[in-house]
């Protein structure tokens, strides 16, 4: 059983840190229709690539997509992407990266944009 922490931003949309390959179970019961990664690969020591992750949502029947996004280097172009991606994918997404907190911040971006 996965005990990856969710947290719920909008009906479309959860987020969470760092995702591994036998989560992805638990996140297609949790009704899940997306797996977004916003992390670079090796990012940090440890850290699963993200084809592992896909390829794990991709047998469970899951859509993947991945932005790679550095924290630091938010910006229009980053949160143009991020819309573009959110436009398109399957609802509901859950996207991930270190914990959660980037993709909060582009969410939070992208809705203060639309305000």
């Amino acid at each position: 059983m996965s005990t990856v922490e969710i947290k719920k931003l909008n009906a479309g949309l959860s987020v969470c840190g760092q995702l591994h390959a036998d989560d992805i179970a638990s996140i297609k019961e949790r009704g899940f229709r997306t797996v977004f990664c916003l992390r670079p690969d090796g990012e940090e020591a440890g850290q699963p690539p993200y084809r592992e992750i896909a390829d794990a949502a991709g047998a469970a029947g899951l859509e993947t997509a991945c932005l790679p996004v550095v924290a630091s280097q938010i910006g229009p172009e980053q949160i143009a992407a991020y819309e573009a991606a959110m436009a398109t994918l399957p609802q509901p997404v859950l996207a991930y990266c270190r914990s959660g907190a980037r993709v909060e911040v582009l969410a939070d971006a992208s809705a203060g944009a639309k305000k």
